[in-house]
């Protein structure tokens, strides 16, 4: 082997360090056959400096103990040959692994032979067949540990797999129990990586990749906080309440993240069953005036009305669970989408609606236009006392067409979206907790909701925007 000076070898490391080339550039540059001694110098001069380089080259003699200890080391931790020998000052890393196989084959005695070719042979040959059958042993026990040892790797590795599995479903289910210890034999990665065939390069790169810290943790942190107070946010109300907040992010990014958090909407499911309510014209009926041209430019002009009912669950006097009925009568304005007045009652009554309708025509009397309001063909909205009072504040009255849920669309979608949000797949057990519900988010869909048609604002923001620019 070639004897290279201190400074040739520092003048290598320097033009590695300062980015020259890689180690098969300059190995080709400087002869050499591999790039193996120029990685050796690198990883000396980056463990130890200088001084690394300068170590000598002299044949040192090592005890059994030092020996030992060397072997002891590699076994017991991850580290290479070439890590050992930096960490033990070793010249030639080689010389573990021979410390290693005469370990194992003959124990400490096989550590305590002497260096170099014998004086003298032995003066009686050892029968060959002997030798043979001794060797043969030798190897089928090696194979058979082997195999042991792989059998141990698999049964542990499934094992652990399935505590994992259990982890995550828990976690999902949010239950906490204790899971069961997969093995109390430790085996060495080298091993384990041989069992699955897994590249030890793949390995450590992912051991660093999950080491690292998380890029979006941030962000994930407020998307957490969004969802507690907007618990029916999908990704693109997400993206703009981020917006909002400071934090530009692409809208796949967060649909990604809310996948990877759990946070998709789950509220908003299809129906099985269809119901039609036509029954043919009855009653005295106003013309489709607003002929589902819902759009309009000024505040107040367009009205709308319906009444949706619930249900919830209550105990009577033999403490027997019964299922009583909530209606909801909202009047909505077209403008904006904000509901402007509403009554909620256990029954559906002439008094409630009219009571909805007079704050509904107080609050919408601002408006420079003649007022319409537009309703279904139910029986509330066929009275006289209601048709008389729009006609007494000249404002016209229109209804859908028969059977035809579509001419009232805008208020059918906000009972879809409040039963989404806040009704289906819950029980409510008292009229006044349905109530207050309904009330708190009636507060909520007026001040905080956010729609896509108002450029991702909420309709009383939306309604003061315009306000103050006119």
């Amino acid at each position: 082997m070639a004897k290279y000076s201190f400074k040739f070898k520092l003048k290598i490391v320097h033009e590695y360090l300062a980015g020259k080339g890689g180690t098969p550039y300059l190995a080709k540059k400087y002869g050499f056959k591999s790039n193996s001694q120029i990685r050796k110098w690198i990883n000396i001069y980056k463990e130890f400096g200088e001084e690394g380089l300068l170590r000598s080259r002299k044949n040192k003699s090592y005890s059994v103990q030092f020996k030992a200890d060397a072997i002891e080391l590699y076994l017991t931790t991850e580290m290479s040959f070439q890590e050992v020998a930096n960490q033990l000052e070793i010249n030639n890393f080689s010389m573990i692994a021979n410390w290693l196989r005469n370990y194992r084959e003959n124990g400490l005695e096989g550590l305590s032979k002497p260096k170099g070719r014998p004086l003298k042979m032995p003066k009686k040959k050892i029968d060959e067949k002997i030798e043979q059958t001794k060797n043969s042993d030798i190897e089928r026990i090696k194979e058979l540990e082997k195999q042991l040892r792989m059998v141990q790797i698999e049964n542990a590795y499934l094992k652990e797999l399935r505590r994992l599995r259990l982890k995550e479903r828990h976690k999902k289910m949010k239950l906490v129990r204790e899971s069961s210890i997969v093995s109390e034999k430790k085996f060495r990665l080298k091993d384990i990586l041989e069992t699955l065939r897994f590249p030890r390069s793949t390995y450590m790169y992912w051991q660093k990749r999950f080491s690292r810290k998380n890029p979006t943790e941030e962000i994930e942190q407020i998307m957490k906080e969004i969802r507690k107070q907007h618990k029916d946010y999908g990704y693109r109300r997400m993206n703009q309440e981020l917006r909002k907040r400071g934090c530009i992010v692409n809208k796949k990014k967060v649909q990604r993240l809310m996948q990877k958090l759990a946070l998709q909407v789950r509220s908003f499911t299809r129906k099985s069953r269809k119901y039609s309510s036509y029954r043919g014209t009855i009653g005295r009926i106003a013309k489709n005036l607003l002929n589902r041209h819902f759009c309009t430019s000024v505040v107040h002009q367009k009205i709308t009305t319906d009444t949706t009912e619930f249900k919830y669950y209550e105990k009577d006097s033999s403490n027997v669970l019964q299922i009583k009925k909530l209606y909801l009568d909202p009047f909505m304005d077209l403008y904006n989408s904000e509901i402007i007045s509403y009554r909620i009652s256990k029954r559906p009554n002439a008094e409630t609606i009219m009571e909805a309708l007079g704050e509904a025509i107080e609050r919408t009397k601002d408006c420079p236009f003649r007022r319409t309001f537009h309703s279904d063909q139910g029986w509330a909205y066929q009275m006289k006392a209601y048709s008389h009072t729009l006609k007494e504040k000249q404002i016209y009255q229109g209804m859908s067409r028969k059977g035809n849920c579509l001419d009232n669309s805008p208020m059918e979608n906000f009972f879809g979206i409040l039963k989404q949000e806040l009704y289906h797949g819950r029980v409510y057990k008292s009229y006044n907790e349905l109530k207050q519900a309904i009330e708190k988010y009636i507060y909520y869909y007026n001040h905080s909701r956010m729609k896509e048609k108002l450029g991702w604002k909420s309709p009383i923001e939306f309604r003061k925007e315009k306000e103050i620019f006119v």
